[in-house]
Order: structure tokens, then sequence, then C-alpha cells
């Protein structure tokens, strides 16, 4: 066995736009002596961050790609993901955080817990990943750690005690306390290298002291000794109080707040050894996988390596020499020349060549631990594969994949750009899940969906360099739905006689609103009045009918189908009939029905100085925005608000211009409301005068 599975940690790093992720990543790489210069990522020297390898991410100043790396340090072997914290590439964070053991919560010192950071929350409760936080930026101006710890309980409902605390702030920030261990901590050297340990300066001693009693009241709470020797007033053992830490962050009851600044240097090897001693090992974390042959029966999965192999695949990368598929190991190990079997393409292959990644340079091994996370060549699968043993057919739980909320169609310039641009786009479809593409029938253009404008633009961008590929893009569409408002009976005969056998069947029932879901079939035929085998044959139709509704041609949503009568034929009815009997029954019930168009609302959260909040309701109320909620911290407040998707075009510019470029937005989809009639007319004016241009 290569590997003590007891030290090893697969953590990642997640956290608002700008709140310095990336920067932390790099200084973690740097005292784990895996770079040995220091990058910043709008450097002057030109380099970048490590982590950020795609010309675009350093042009941008942002991470697009989750990258994987691995460092050791003190004897533990780390691999880190950094993830994107744009909510556009929120498939990025999601796929990340499967594979995920433990991850770092970073915060901004000045601007604390953002709409951003409140996403990624949800995401990893959702994922059940334990964390720790870490508020970075302690240099800067109005910089207040103890505000953001506030905001950790009131905003995420965490349970967020200080482990730590700053000496000075602002640009007076020399070290920190560690209140578990009582000693000021200082990073000396040109780079923060040499640590330092001093007595906590006196102004800080009644500061300190309070915060660590609070800490030892909290962690009382999970540890019996620990609460005996407190209340007793004697001495707390440090061991004691690093496992009991461990022990309740795991349990996800219990959140450590560390801190210090990335960029200047202070409090990165501190967070270093926090990762070590409170984040949890493969086997503290408890995975399960589904076992096909058996109902999908749950199976724990344990990360030891003469048991079977069950690992997954999360993430596809092209590289210059073919598909790279990122795996992470959950059971038994992956050596080379191993068969595995792929059991969704229910597939075996051979494992060629192994590498582990370090961002975009690698290095062959010959064996993968349990718990590790390598990467495979040359293997045919998609995103979120499980590979397992022959022996064995089981698959892990899948991500959870948005739906895209915008569309763009593009056209390539020329002929060379059009085969350029198939390439890239089976490229990009195949890596990002949320990335869609088709050809629209009627029109014959190409069009792409994806989570946001950004999102889009990226990808645009990338054909642009990567392969030369120059495509001009239309108008963005909005992915409307339709809907219906009421109940409505239907009774539709289909037939038709044409020599030799016909068609020939009714269905009779009504359709009514659904509260939740898209759609629901319900059967309620006595009596054989429609014969068993054709029931199917109406759930196939209506289910047809649903594709395209009659208003703009948008897919139909929030409808429950029943039918409770019909008629068939001893010879005329067949499978089609039925189903085009069924179609008919749809549209004529449908029309009854009174139909509406639904569109996409987002939630978007605007910040900016305070001085410019008047102008950012203004730009909201102008975009049919319903303002949900607005705060004021200091200087800067926030703005959340509901806007409909299809006003929100163009809406960074209007809002850098408004703002002298001092506020940023950031926005997800939240759910479908009612377009107002006004705007309904004009879809359904323009949806019919393009159906009568197609006709002539």
């Amino acid at each position: 066995m290569g590997i003590d599975i007891s030290k090893m940690r697969n953590i990642g790093i997640s956290a608002h736009i700008d709140s310095g992720k990336t920067t932390l990543s790099e200084r973690i790489l740097f005292y784990c002596n895996k770079i040995h210069a220091i990058h910043e990522v709008r450097g002057k020297d030109g380099v970048g961050a490590t982590m950020d390898h795609m010309e675009l991410e350093r042009e941008r100043g942002i991470t697009i790609q989750s990258a994987a790396t691995q460092v050791t340090w003190k004897d533990h072997t780390i691999n880190l993901i950094d993830t994107p914290g744009h909510v556009d590439f929120t498939i990025e964070v999601e796929r990340s955080l499967r594979v995920l053991d433990g991850a770092i919560l970073v915060l901004c010192a000045v601007a604390g817990v953002q709409s951003q950071s409140i996403t990624v929350d949800r995401q990893l409760k959702r994922y059940h990943v334990p964390r720790i936080a870490f508020v970075n930026k302690c240099d800067r101006t109005g910089a207040n750690p103890f505000k953001v710890r506030m905001q950790l309980r009131e905003k995420l409902g965490l349970n967020a005690y200080l482990v730590q605390i700053p000496i000075g702030l602002e640009d007076k920030l020399e070290g920190l306390v560690d209140l578990i261990t009582m000693k000021a901590v200082y990073f000396d050297g040109d780079q923060g290298t040499q640590i330092r340990y001093a007595e906590i300066p006196a102004h800080l001693q009644a500061d300190a002291a309070k915060y660590r009693e609070e800490l030892l009241d909290g962690l009382s709470m999970f540890s019996d000794e620990l609460a005996e020797l407190y209340l007793a007033g004697e001495a707390i053992p440090e061991d004691l109080i690093y496992a009991t830490i461990r022990k309740a962050t795991i349990a996800e009851q219990f959140v450590a707040v560390m801190m210090g600044s990335a960029y200047k240097n202070k409090g990165v090897q501190l967070l270093l050894d926090g990762v070590m001693r409170y984040l949890p090992n493969p086997n503290e974390v408890e995975n399960v996988a589904l076992d096909l042959d058996n109902n999908e029966a749950p199976v724990k999965l344990k990360a030891e390596d003469n048991l079977p192999t069950v690992a997954l695949g999360f993430k596809l990368e092209d590289g210059q020499y073919g598909q790279l598929t990122y795996v992470r190991i959950y059971q038994g190990s992956i050596k080379k020349g191993d068969e595995l079997y792929n059991s969704r393409a229910h597939k075996k292959f051979k494992v060629g060549r192994l590498v582990r990644m370090h961002a975009n340079s690698m290095e062959d091994i010959n064996e993968g631990y349990p718990g590790d996370i390598v990467a495979l060549f040359g293997i045919d699968c998609a995103s979120g594969d499980t590979f397992c043993s022959p022996s064995i057919n089981y698959a892990m739980t899948s991500m959870y994949v948005p739906e895209p909320v915008i569309s763009l169609a593009i056209t390539p310039k020329d002929k060379k750009s059009a085969d350029q641009m198939a390439k890239a786009l089976n490229r990009f479809t195949k890596e990002d899940p949320t990335f869609q593409t088709f050809v629209d029938p009627e029109s014959n253009q190409t069009i792409i969906k994806g989570m946001g404008e950004l999102h889009l633009e990226v990808y645009i961008e990338r054909m642009k360099r990567e392969y030369k590929c120059e495509v001009e893009t239309g108008m963005p569409q909005v992915a409307y739905r339709e809907t219906i408002t009421q109940r409505a009976d239907f009774n539709y005969t289909h037939k038709k006689q044409t020599g030799g056998s016909g068609q020939y069947g009714r269905v009779a029932g009504y359709m009514e609103p659904l509260e939740t879901g898209d759609y629901e079939f319900v059967d309620n035929i006595k009596g054989g009045a429609i014969p068993n085998e054709y029931i199917p044959s109406c759930d196939k139709g209506f289910r047809e009918a649903l594709k395209k509704g009659s208003l703009i041609g948008f897919p139909i949503v929030g409808v429950r189908c029943v039918i409770n009568d019909g008629q068939s034929h001893p010879v005329d009815s067949s499978d089609i009939a039925f189903q085009l009997a069924a179609i008919g029954a749809f549209r004529e019930g449908y029309a009854k029905a009174k139909p509406c168009i639904l569109e996409p609302i987002m939630k978007v959260s605007v910040e900016g100085p305070t001085e410019f909040q008047g102008n950012i309701f203004a730009s909201l109320n102008q975009r049919r925005g319903i303002i949900t909620s607005s705060t004021e911290e200091g200087s800067y407040s926030r703005v959340e608000a509901e806007v409909p998707l299809s006003e929100m075009f163009g809406y960074s510019t209007v809002l850098r211009s408004l703002t002298q470029g001092k506020a940023e937005f950031t926005m997800e989809f939240e759910k479908y409301g009612k377009v107002p009639s006004s705007i309904s007319d004009a879809l359904i004016k323009e949806f019919e005068e393009k159906r009568k241009k197609e006709q002539h």
C-alpha cells in the first residue's frame, strides 16, 4: 500500500468571485514547495496564476475550469481542487463537490457573506461537505473578520466559532493569535515563510481570553470530557480541543473560522494545519454506490485496496494528447493494464496511461490508490460515468445538472469555420453537461444553450482561440414555457379511411393545471373502453403534444392529463391511431384551458457603493424587476431582485455606466413566472408572423 489514507485529504476551495480563492491556492502551492515563485492573478510579471492556465482565465482574471493538483503538507497528501466562483460555471463547482471530502469556504473580510457565498454554501450542504472558513483580505481597508463570523451564523445558519483573532487589521495586520495554543503567530521573511511564535500582545489578552471562552463553550456540546474539564475550570489539553473540533466539523455541526491575508502571505500555513487537523480523510466520509444488478440497492464503499474497484469519472478535458478523464477512486485501486467496466455504457476497457495532474502539467504513475484523484487517458466516456471491476455492476449517484436558461443562434463565417465549429461543440458538450447544442429544424440554425450570457460568451471566445473558428451570433433567446390556467375537457375521435384497414381511436377526459412537476398522466379508464395495450400510446401522444405549444411554439409544462373514456375498433385501432387521437384530444383541450406563457425569472443580486443605490433600483425597476430585499453595510449596499431573464441582456454594460464601473451583479435561475399580457400578446403576434413567412 503506497499511501496512508488517514493522511490524505481531498479538498476544494470555494467562494464568491474576487474573494481571493486563486491567490490562496497559489500560496498553498508555494508553501507546500510545489512552485518556487508566487505569481499573482493580475500580476505584473504577465505569468498569471498557476491554477488559471487557460489564456482566457488570465485575461479576465477569473477561474473558469476547476484545476486539480496534489500537494504535501507535513507528511499529509492534499488533493486540491480550485473551483470557479461565477454562477455561470455552476456545473464546475457541482462536479468538484461531488468528489471532495471537505472544503475551505473563503470569504472576503470586507464584503463578508456575498450572494454567491450563499449559493456555494447551499451546494456544500446539498453534498454534505464539511468545511472550515477562511476570512481572507484582512489587510484591506474596512476588513472586519468579527462581522463576517456573525454573518456566517445569521445568513448561512452555520455554527461558526473563531479559532484565531487578528493582531491589528487593515494596513496594520501583523499576525494572528491562535486561540487554541494561546500564542501570537507572526509570519516573517519576504514571503512569510518563517513562522514565529510569541506571547500575546498585552492589549489583546482580554479579547483572546473572551473568544477562547466562547470557543470552549461551543465545543463543550460535542465532548463530555471537554465539558467536564471546562466546567471544573481545569486546563484543557490542546489535542482534546483539536479532536473535538474535528469530530464536530465532520458531523457538519461546527465551522472553525480562520483568517489572514493570502496576498500578504499571512495565515496560510495555519490554514493548512487546519485542513490537516479538522477536515476528514476519505475513510471518514460515507460514500454510497447503487448496485444495478440488485434493484439499485445502496452499497457502502470502503477505501481499501483489496476490494473490487469503484471510481467516478467526474470531469473530462480534451488535451493535446486526446481525452483526459479525471477519476476519483472510492474503493479498490486502478493499475496500468487493469480491465474496468463502464456501468453506464456497459462496456469494458483497458487502463492504458495513468497520470497524476498538477494544474496543467502531469506525471505518469503506475497505480492509483483508494481515495486518490488521478486521470486516465484516451477513454471514451461521459462526465459522471462510474468505472468498476468487471465482477460488479455499481453506479455512483449522478450530479445535479440544472437546466439551461438561455440560448443563442450561431452561424460560422466560412466553410473552414463550419468544420471547426462542429469539432468544438462536440468537445464542449461532452465536457460540460450544462452547455447544450442542437440544430433548429425550422430555421436550420445551430443553437447553443447555457446558464447565462458569460457562460456562452466564454465558449464562443474559446472557439475563436482554440479552434480558429469565427462565428456570428444571433439574438439571445429565452427558454419560454407554456402552461394552462384552468381545467378543460376533451373528447376527440381520430378516424382515417384509406382502403384496407384504417385508423380509429377515441380519447376522452380532461386536463388540469399541475401544481408541481411538468406532466402527469392519470388512467381512469373503466371497463376497457380503451384496451390496456393502447393506454401507453395515449401517454405517448400527450407527451408528443407537450413538446410544442400552440401560443409561441415552446414546450408545455404543468399539465395533468386524465383519460376516463374512449372507444376502439377491433380492426382499425392501432398504437399510432391512439397516439394521434391523444394529440388531437390534447390540442382540443389546450385551446379551451386558457393557456398562458411562462418566462424564466432570475434571482439577481447587485452589489455596489451605497451612493449608487438609487440608480441600481431604477435600473432593476425598468427591467420589470421586483426588488425582494436591500441591505446596507457601511458604504456598500446589496440589492436583491427577481427579474425576467429576457430583460437582463446587456445589463452588465448598463450597470457599469450607471455606477462608474463600481458595481457588479450575479444572477441564477429562480423559477418560471407568468408573462404580463402586453408582452405575451407581442410574443404571440411575432410567432404568428414568423409562421406565415415560413408558409410562403
